[in-house]
């Protein structure tokens, strides 16, 4: 199928929201705000496929106008139009004290997801580990040897999904928790196909939606294997690529 039979078939447009849909102060630009409600008009469903939780994404999500569904957490969570959870998926907590102590070994930074909240290296949790829902455990490492050191370890465990959302980063969810997955369980729910998905993202963690989708689309600013698992490239955030890919879906003949 060529890529503009590709671009007829879709009906649901995905957008990861750091360094895609949003600019590097965190916020949508007219101009791809434009471009998602011309599409919602127009019949598309538009849908936030995010690594952020829920307190983090709602209000852009709400500035959007109502989407069928939005999910977050790199899929973890899955929300209805109303902010209902309607899908969660934990990451178990003996993983998450392996990973502390991964933490705790080599000194770096930490973030999570948890359903009471977020937490980090500044913002530490209270009471023990195994009293929390885990969502999502993260690091970010400066030092390119000792990152790779904690992504060998953490690779090596098959019930780990491990990601990232920037170059210095890693983002460990459960085995089968990523953005393409959730967006399967969305399509199934919307009666819809990964066929008629236009999913568009920049990092490691929206590699596998892209790979998945009818049309995968990948951010000028994309990181490199991201581009070439992507069947086209719109512009970077900086120049509105969302809009630019929206409008570009839009005008197939």
């Amino acid at each position: 199928m060529g890529v503009d039979d590709m671009k007829k078939e879709i009906k649901l447009i995905a957008l990861d929201m750091d360094g895609t849909l949003v600019n590097h102060d965190g916020e949508v630009s007219k101009e791809n705000e434009d471009a998602v409600r011309r599409a919602k008009e127009a019949g598309y469903h538009v849908v936030i496929s995010t690594g952020r939780s829920l307190p983090f994404c709602r209000e852009i999500a709400e500035q959007l106008g109502e989407s069928a569904y939005l999910i977050t957490v790199n899929g973890g969570q899955i929300y209805d139009q109303h902010f209902n959870l309607v899908d969660s998926t934990h990451l178990d907590s003996e993983i998450v004290e392996n990973l502390w102590d991964l933490k705790k070994k080599h000194d770096v930074w930490f973030w999570s997801s948890t359903t009471e909240g977020v937490f980090n290296s500044n913002k530490p949790f209270e009471k023990d580990l195994h009293e929390y829902d885990w969502l999502k455990f993260g690091f970010d490492v400066k030092d390119d040897n000792v990152r790779q050191v904690i992504l060998d370890e953490v690779m090596s465990n098959e019930a780990l999904e491990v990601t990232n959302s920037s170059l210095t980063n890693m983002e460990i969810n459960p085995a089968g928790v990523n953005k393409a997955a959730a967006l399967r369980k969305v399509c199934k729910w919307l009666d819809l196909s990964m066929d008629q998905v236009m999913a568009v993202g920049d990092s490691m963690n929206d590699i596998a939606m892209i790979h998945e989708a009818g049309f995968g689309v990948a951010m000028g600013n994309a990181q490199e294997r991201v581009k070439e698992e992507a069947n086209w490239i719109t512009k970077s955030y900086t120049e509105h690529g969302v809009a630019h890919a929206i409008d570009y879906i839009m005008n197939a003949e």
